[in-house]
């Protein structure tokens, strides 16, 4: 046997190892990917399955970095979040960039529209549009928190540590996200009754 074959083994066998407990964590954690890169996009279920596959594969193409200095599933989370937001911030952009040109850009193709996008003027008075109007009056990072800690179960400091931020910080998000939702939905809440 050869030098080169002897130091090959353990690296193939952890990268073994490694594909292994990467496809657990897609088999266990799928549906919830989709379901946090919807509600952290605003967006329908298909970007939100997009924003989901493009996290699994940065995570699969990143995977020789991962060091187990933390559970996979966290490091997976914190790259569907940062995902997730730079969906948002572009959409924002294409926004702006279509107002401004009155179209989605010079050379850029046109995206269709959300299946499912609401109108936060529109006279509907259903309770998913408010309340995903007001989701949308959210920060980033306030959106982030909140989805993280009331939607998905997570801790404030599991959300912190998803979101790359500090406790306090995270903290800060849901206590302002909290109180602009609060804001937003009270009305709903007083035509319903007690």
């Amino acid at each position: 046997m050869t030098a080169l074959s002897t130091t090959a083994a353990p690296e193939l066998a952890l990268a073994t190892s490694r594909d292994h407990r990467f496809a657990e964590l897609v088999d266990k954690h799928r549906d919830q990917a989709v379901r946090i890169a919807w509600r952290l996009t605003g967006e329908d279920r298909a970007t939100a399955e997009e924003v989901a596959q493009d996290a699994f594969l940065r995570a699969y193409t990143g995977l020789h970095r991962f060091r187990d200095e933390a559970e996979l599933s966290t490091w997976f989370f914190r790259i569907l979040v940062r995902q997730a937001s730079n969906r948002r911030r572009w959409r924002g952009l294409r926004r702006r960039w279509g107002d401004l040109w009155g179209s989605s850009g010079p050379g850029e193709v046109e995206e269709l529209e959300r299946v499912a996008d609401v109108s936060c003027d529109s006279a509907d008075p259903a309770l998913r549009d408010r309340i995903a109007c007001a989701m949308d009056l959210l920060s980033p990072g306030q959106r982030a928190i909140f989805t993280l800690v009331y939607l998905e179960g997570f801790t404030v400091t599991e959300a912190a540590t998803l979101s790359a931020i500090a406790p306090g910080t995270a903290k800060s998000h849901l206590h302002r996200a909290l109180k602009t939702l609060r804001a937003e939905l009270e009305p709903q809440r007083q035509e319903l009754g007690p």
